[in-house]
């Protein structure tokens, strides 16, 4: 079973999941965030996904996380996106080691996991970075990258490096996997797959299924029959309920 609800830092959700016995073979789709997560006594760092992550975990495994808004975990994190880009590594290759055993231990002991590992990133969490912040939301509004690149004042070349560190892929990267996730949210509300792909800013649904089985290695097909069986609960004061596999949250390894 999966909940979640909107956290208290700007963007991000806040969710915990345990595994059930079906779940073992469900991808976890690119979404442009990345996750910090405890499971069973570890604390781990999701990466952000270029392509689908089909996740390893036992039934009965449980999860708490933080996902955080594209461009916003690196400051959090203190790494770069781009250096755990497709991966899932421990905190303690991030963090001094004794500090991340003394979180894990304080989250674990805790009767919420999840509201214990939001305030060690409330407290970790530095200013917005408003750049990080405008080019996010230009490319997922379906700005263009040139677009993009004049209204942050950046040429071509200092953008991709911005983006890499902020979002771990390039503008050109971060703007199919933010229409890929638009078009999917339209999916999940039952628009057809052909008008989803036009108000996502796809040329046409071949276009859009192209893209698919590109960074999610699925049909939408098989996309939607996925998301009707999964099981998704959101707390009284989410905003939505309906959301997409991201980086971290539903299943993780």
């Amino acid at each position: 079973m999966y909940r979640e609800r909107p956290s208290r830092l700007a963007g991000a959700v806040v969710w915990t999941r345990t595994i059930g016995d079906d779940d073992g073979a469900r991808p976890v789709l690119p979404d442009g965030c990345m996750d910090l997560l405890w499971c069973e006594g570890r604390l781990l760092v999701a990466g952000p996904d270029t392509r689908a992550h089909v996740p390893e975990a036992a039934p009965g495994t449980r999860y708490a996380g933080i996902r955080f808004a594209p461009g916003t975990g690196p400051g959090v994190l203190g790494v770069p996106a781009h250096a755990v880009r497709d991966a899932r590594v421990a905190l303690d290759g991030i963090w001094a080691g004794p500090e991340v055993r003394r979180l894990a231990e304080l989250i674990g002991e805790a009767a919420a996991p999840a509201a214990a590992l939001e305030a060690v990133a409330l407290d970790r969490a530095p200013a917005p970075d408003p750049l990080a912040r405008a080019v996010a939301g230009r490319i997922a509004a379906g700005w263009s990258v040139t677009a993009t690149a004049a209204d942050a004042g950046l040429g071509a070349r200092q953008l991709h490096r911005r983006c890499l560190d902020a979002f771990g892929y390039g503008p050109k990267t971060l703007a199919r996997v933010l229409r890929l996730q638009r078009a999917l949210d339209l999916v999940r509300r039952g628009v057809p797959y052909a008008e989803a792909a036009l108000a996502a800013g796809c040329a046409d649904q071949a276009h859009l299924s192209r893209e698919m089985r590109s960074l999610a290695g699925m049909t939408l097909g098989e996309y939607a029959y996925a998301h009707a069986a999964t099981d998704v609960y959101a707390d009284a004061d989410a905003a939505n309920s309906d959301t997409s596999v991201p980086s971290g949250s539903r299943t993780v390894a």
